[in-house]
């Protein structure tokens, strides 16, 4: 499971957490190198992670604990709060105009899942009422164009190609004049991908941009490559500019470090999340569910949210004992 170590470690550390009666600020600081260490280990940028690390400590530090809290349930509380900061926020889902055709261009490099989300990214609007256009603009990989036209059938959706000979800005060219005599209102550019950045990649992809005038520029990252995602997102959006993000691969076995950090890094939000292989497993990316799924413990989450809003300093420690010690029990579910 995707973050399972950085679960592992960050759980042990709020039970050590809530194990103390009395959170002093060296505590504090202490429980933070550990936070530390536990984010760099599970490959979250050091940028990122130095940012975030300072906004918890200083909302931590030489804070009054709230009477409905006791120090630890207010640390961890915290804690998950700027998770989310770091991830977007209480961002909006992505909504795409409707009411003329739209352009999402995708970009990525080669083993990312490009061509698999564009299909996914087809689906997910054809399952909302829209007329999507595939397009195999990835030239330099006649599997991609084959990859398409099979997915494309598969959820009967068209695939606009001209073959492996073309070049990628005419077929982009053309697909959008063939979407606007069918009445297709959302293209998906399949561009193409490299196994690294070059300079004749990124004059392409501009080419291709100013041509297409894309509504969305996605870069497409693969969440198991860690540090080089949040690395090859920022070249992207340096040279070519991007407007979010899509991760894949996010139910793979992996550290999960670039789905923490690739926003805080870039700037750009992460807008969806492959989660599976099939071709409806496309989610709208909540940096809120995410980081309860990084922190492992939304349903402690909850309570303490709970508990901030109706109990008292004395009951926060006596629910805390019981969550504790697995004894929390319907009657005090209730009393929520």
């Amino acid at each position: 499971m995707m973050f399972e170590n950085l679960q592992d470690r960050l759980n042990g550390l709020f039970r050590k957490i809530s194990g103390q009666s009395r959170m002093t600020e060296e505590n504090i600081k202490e429980a933070l190198r550990e936070v530390r260490v536990a984010m760099l280990d599970a490959d979250v940028s050091y940028r990122a992670t130095k940012s975030f690390i300072k906004q918890v400590e200083d909302r931590a530090v030489g804070q009054d604990v709230l009477k409905s809290l006791t120090r630890g349930q207010q640390v961890i509380k915290i804690v998950h709060e700027e998770l989310v900061n770091l991830m977007g926020g209480q961002q909006p889902p992505p909504e795409l105009p409707g009411g003329s055709r739209q352009v999402i261009m995708l970009m990525g490099l080669q083993g990312s899942g490009k061509t698999t989300t564009a299909a996914k990214l087809a689906n997910f609007y054809k399952e909302k009422g829209r007329r999507p256009l595939l397009v195999a603009a990835d030239v330099y990989r006649p599997a991609a164009i084959d990859q398409l036209q099979v997915l494309g059938k598969q959820l009967d959706v068209p695939v606009f190609s001209l073959g492996a000979d073309a070049d990628p800005v005419d077929i982009a060219t053309k697909a959008i004049a063939h979407a606007d005599q069918e009445v297709l209102d959302v293209v998906i550019l399949d561009t193409a991908g490299r196994l690294h950045i070059d300079d004749t990649m990124m004059t392409e992809l501009e080419k291709v941009k100013e041509i297409a005038e894309p509504y969305w520029r996605l870069f497409v990252a693969d969440s198991m490559t860690g540090q080089d995602a949040t690395q090859q997102a920022e070249e992207f959006n340096s040279k070519i500019g991007i407007d979010g993000v899509i991760l894949t691969k996010l139910d793979g076995d992996t550290r999960g470090g670039a789905a923490i950090s690739i926003r805080a890094v870039t700037g750009c939000p992460i807008l969806f999340a492959g989660m599976g292989e099939k071709l409806d497993d496309l989610e709208v990316f909540h940096p809120d569910r995410m980081a309860s799924r990084i922190l492992g413990m939304g349903d402690v989450l909850t309570l303490i949210e709970k508990a901030e809003a109706a109990y008292t300093e004395e009951e926060a420690k006596k629910l805390e004992k019981k969550m504790r010690t697995a004894e929390f029990n319907f009657n005090d579910f209730l009393g929520q």
